[in-house]
């Protein structure tokens, strides 16, 4: 019976420390050094741990239309002390909407991004991201539409 719960506790402990090894670091995925500014037209986001999920298409100088994706460095929970809670961010990130995305490309050349800046075009920061980086609180952008300003 002692062997059993032995067995029991470790092998929680082993399943309990999966996670914190699974996370994934920005810079071994992505190369901040060569940034990659976009106009792009969003095609979905997705507001969910750990880092919303931006899809967007980019049409090139010949017409070709490249589908990407771009990681937000802030999670939820640092985008909601920011103001940017999930309905706020989904409306300013409908569909269609036009951006100018900058991004740490990946390193494996694929359409794929960590998001570094997001404008809409007014110029403005969407989901507070502005320059910031992993770990900060986002702050600013445009107010949500039919709203009274500011961040919420």
């Amino acid at each position: 019976m002692r062997t059993f719960c032995l067995l029991v506790l470790i092998g929680g402990l082993v399943l309990s420390g999966t996670p914190a090894f699974s996370h994934h670091g920005t810079g071994v995925s992505y190369d901040a050094s060569k940034p990659v500014t976009l106009k792009a037209t969003v095609t979905e986001f997705r507001y969910a741990n750990p880092h919303p999920q931006l899809f967007f298409d980019v049409t090139d100088e010949k017409g070709n239309v490249v589908h990407w994706s771009g990681e937000f460095y802030p999670n939820p929970a640092q985008l909601i002390q920011g103001g940017w809670g999930r309905k706020r961010s989904e409306v300013a990130l409908a569909y269609g909407t036009k951006i100018t995305i900058t991004l740490a490309p990946s390193r494996a050349g694929t359409p794929v991004g960590a998001i570094l800046t997001l404008l809409n075009e007014k110029g403005e920061a969407i989901m507070g991201v502005a320059g910031g980086g992993p770990g900060e609180a986002p702050r600013g952008g445009a107010p949500i539409p039919g709203g009274t300003g500011g961040p919420r």
